[in-house]
């Protein structure tokens, strides 16, 4: 590793250390709960329905039917 490396992983580890020194000084480390973590993941989720799953579907369709295509002939 060259000293350029080594000089800028010291340097992260030190912005590092700065960024959570009062953290690290009180003892206390923030750790997110895993039950709060996945009940925030889940707000967002919504069940489809199948009028908007064919919606979809037909979007889906629609947009690939208008990408330009590129023949063989054309690649070379």
């Amino acid at each position: 590793m060259s000293l350029v490396g080594i000089a800028l992983l010291v340097a992260a580890g030190v912005l590092l250390c700065a960024t959570f020194w009062p953290q690290i000084g009180r003892g206390s480390i923030p750790r997110p709960n895993r039950a709060a973590k996945r009940r925030r993941k889940k707000t967002h989720l919504r069940v489809v329905r199948d009028e908007e799953v064919d919606e979809f579907a037909r979007s889906v369709e629609r947009d690939l039917a208008n990408l330009p295509t590129i023949d063989e002939g054309d690649r070379r």
